[in-house]
């Protein structure tokens, strides 16, 4: 019990005092005019409200994915709590925030555009590919499992729910943020955080109490903390889905100091929605064996709905059903948006011209959409594996797109290079061991990983001689001169 309070005030002091500090080393400037208004279009770039944009913001990154991965996450017990604290404030809100505000600074700019500017072309060409799959992958996984639940508690089949979620898909991804996400989405946020307090207050009703910090590894099937613990919980700690949901956002700032409140601020809520399921997930049950029992009986959606279900009653019920139909489909559907944009800036990029005309986002959702409607026909935990390592690689090139941004601008790159270099060590280690990678030994695997995270290293450390190197070369002409 104590742990968990503990982690729930860490991620609230870390947003008062370390969002600052971010916030401080990037350098915001009020005057500056947002692409909001620079760009204003009446479709993708409009004036929002810090609070809306927080609640849509909120929503679009989380989704289930604080909640489900969470519950999985539990079953390496109070360990869980570490990662989403430390992850959360040091690495995903930072990641967020300069995902969001790096998007601000370059005309509301998607994910592999910015990649491209600070790691090179040949990187964005990669993440061009990655990102875009991402989110193709997103939106089924989102889709199909609503489509399930919808197809056993309504007459409708899962082929008739998968075409209504996705009719739905393109209505939402074709007309303008203001129309169905500005109006609707901060009530469906305001929902999300209503069922993380309301568990977390149950909590303290539970049979069993919230157990306190231990670094044992609980799995049942003893998985190994390191990497696993950090793919299986990454919505709610550090995931690379959110730097294609955060320019969503940046084209709506009224201005730059919004960003901290909008992006970190609302990965720290989902920070603390994740501790809450977590929490939830290793107490309801009794323990880690029983909370495995229980995913393998029903799954992370039955396991939510139980919780839910015993602990705020008809309510809770209610809410875990909308929660398990409506969430994952708003997340599927700035997938597709998000996806949308960056097909838009690919090619205004390669045809060096801008893409304007009625029928333009009807072109590039299409291309999207229709992949993902296919993927959905695929089994889910499938799917949901390659989701996992994909979305924390994402991840780690957005943090080292970050850091290469505070290395040219000469400002504190640490913030941003140490996560980076975390999670590079993250991505590597898990690539070659889980049976979705290579599913090679364990330590055969951490050998490799650890290669391949000194080439990283090497490579940054030379970036930084080549910058350092620069600006004394800079120093000098200036003094000549």
């Amino acid at each position: 019990m104590i742990t968990f309070i503990a982690s729930i005030l860490l991620l609230i002091v870390g947003y008062i005092i370390y969002s600052k500090v971010v916030e401080r080393i990037f350098g915001i400037d009020d005057e500056r005019k947002t692409p909001a208004y620079a760009n204003q279009d009446g479709f993708d770039y409009m004036p929002m409200s810090w609070w809306k944009a927080s609640l849509i913001q909120l929503l679009n990154i989380a989704g289930l994915g604080p909640i489900f991965g969470a519950v999985l996450g539990a079953l390496y017990g109070p360990v869980a709590f570490l990662w989403i604290v430390a992850g959360t404030i040091l690495g995903g809100a930072v990641h967020d925030y300069f995902s969001g505000m790096l998007s601000v600074r370059n005309k509301g700019s998607q994910y592999p555009a910015l990649v491209g500017k600070y790691l090179g072309k040949p990187v964005q060409s990669i993440m061009n590919i990655l990102s875009v799959l991402l989110m193709v992958l997103v939106a089924a996984a989102f889709t199909a499992g609503p489509a399930q639940l919808m197809a056993e508690v309504t007459p409708l089949g899962f082929m008739t729910s998968i075409v209504l979620i996705f009719a739905y898909f393109l209505i939402a991804t074709l007309l303008p943020i203001n129309k169905v996400i500005g109006k609707v989405y901060p009530i469906f946020g305001a929902v999300l955080i209503f069922m993380a307090v309301s568990i977390g207050i149950g909590m303290f009703f539970f049979d069993h109490s919230i157990p306190n910090l231990t670094l044992n590894n609980l799995h049942p099937e003893e998985l190994p903390v390191w990497p696993m613990l950090m793919v299986t919980i990454s919505c709610g700690a550090v995931s690379g889905f959110h730097s294609t949901q955060s320019p969503i956002l940046a084209r709506t700032l009224k201005k730059e100091s919004d960003g901290r409140k909008v992006f970190y601020g609302a990965m720290v809520a989902e920070g603390i929605i994740a501790m809450v399921w977590a929490a939830a997930g290793m107490t309801f049950f009794g323990s880690t064996g029983g909370l495995q029992s229980a995913l393998d009986a029903g799954g992370p959606a039955g396991v939510i709905n139980e919780i839910s279900s015993t602990t705020l009653g008809q309510l809770g019920g209610i809410l875990a059903i909308l929660g398990v139909i409506i969430l994952p489909i708003t997340t599927g559907d700035t997938a597709l948006r998000s996806s949308r944009m960056m097909l838009v800036d690919f090619v205004e990029q390669v045809r060096k011209k801008e893409m304007k005309g009625k029928w333009t986002p009807v072109l590039f959702a299409i291309p999207v959409a229709l992949p993902a409607f296919f993927f959905t026909q695929v089994d889910y935990t499938f799917l949901w594996r390659y989701v996992g390592w994909g979305n924390q690689l994402v991840a780690t090139v957005m943090l080292w797109t970050a850091a290469m941004y505070l290395l040219r601008k000469q400002k504190f790159h640490w913030i941003c290079s140490i996560p980076a270099l975390f999670m590079t060590a993250v991505v590597s280690t898990y690539l070659f061991y889980a049976p979705e990678g290579f599913g090679l030994e364990y330590s055969t695997a951490m050998v490799i990983g650890a290669f391949v995270w000194l080439m990283v290293a090497a490579w940054f450390t030379w970036q930084v001689i080549k910058e350092k190197n620069a600006a004394n070369r800079e120093v000098i002409i200036t003094k000549a001169s």
